[in-house]
């Protein structure tokens, strides 16, 4: 079980970061965000997480990241401490929460990194808010494409099987089934897609099992999930974007569906293997995405 006698509450989370980062909310385009920002000068660095996490992934990275950069990691809509409407969970509207939060900031561009279900809504900002998008990274997930929609049902030998695709999009089911119960999804995940579990610890696990154990918070992050063919009806209305885009992937995870997905994606694009890791990149091996930012950030 969880550990309940941490403090989880995303003040005191932040608080405990080096870096003077503080947890903020703001009311954006029709919905309400929360975000965790250092108030640095400078140049501004928005982060975005994913799928079963908050923006609590970014823990290990953030210190470093924030004496270099303006960071602002952000609970996308349906995440965390940000809120669960009914709708506009496809990645082009979670986009423009995004450009109306820079718009509340007074930001007029930053770079966005984004992780899972977030490196698809840095894509569709690219894509759509080009005028405010300076560089992009892509952590271990592109944008949803017509090949996800060729998924097999059945495992195959030597590939993942992504079996939680289609859990997700099951109406009303998974919220009887995981409520008050996230934890053991959370467990089983990470035991499978990070190369040592033991990078995501008991108190991050914790964190992640509070903001999703609640039936509202499992539809609205299954949310992101049904909208994949309106993503991917989206995505064939985009022309490549020009901006540069970096695309982190890792060693025993999605490394070489990048090499083949992120090319296609833009004009100006480079696939960067992290070694050693799985999924949960920013946790498992922090040094080395910190290092592959800056170096593509500048």
């Amino acid at each position: 079980m969880p550990d309940t006698a941490t403090p989880l509450d995303d003040a005191a989370l932040a608080a405990s970061l080096d870096g003077g980062f503080s947890s903020h909310h703001a009311e954006v385009n029709g919905t309400r965000l929360h975000y965790v920002t250092n108030g640095g000068d400078g140049e501004p660095l928005v982060l975005l997480g994913g799928w079963p996490q908050t923006w609590w992934q970014w823990h290990k990275v953030l210190p470093e990241l924030g004496r270099r950069f303006r960071v602002i990691a952000v609970d996308l809509r349906g995440m965390g401490g940000s809120a669960k409407p009914e709708g506009g969970y496809d990645k082009k509207t979670m986009a423009a929460d995004i450009r109306a939060l820079l718009a509340h900031l007074n930001i007029g561009s930053a770079h966005i990194a984004g992780h899972d279900i977030g490196a698809m809504v840095a894509y569709a900002h690219a894509a759509n808010h080009p005028e405010a998008t300076g560089r992009v990274a892509l952590l271990d997930v592109a944008h949803p494409d017509p090949n996800w929609a060729r998924q097999p049902l059945l495992p195959e030998p030597g590939r993942i099987h992504k079996w939680w695709f289609a859990f997700n999009q099951v109406q009303d089911l998974p919220e009887q089934l995981l409520a008050g119960r996230y934890h053991v999804l959370l467990d089983w995940l990470f035991s499978r897609a990070a190369t040592d579990p033991a990078t995501i610890d008991s108190h991050s696990r914790a964190v992640y099992a509070a903001a999703y154990d609640s039936p509202e918070a499992i539809r609205a992050s299954n949310d992101w999930y049904r909208a994949f063919t309106q993503d991917i009806a989206d995505l064939a209305g985009y022309a490549p974007v020009t901006t540069p885009l970096l695309a982190l992937g890792g060693e025993f995870s999605n490394y070489e569906l990048l090499t083949r997905a992120v090319p296609e994606l833009g004009t100006d694009t480079q696939v960067v293997r992290i070694d050693g890791s799985g999924h949960y990149l920013p946790e498992e091996r922090p040094e080395a995405v910190t290092a592959a930012l800056v170096k593509f950030l500048g």
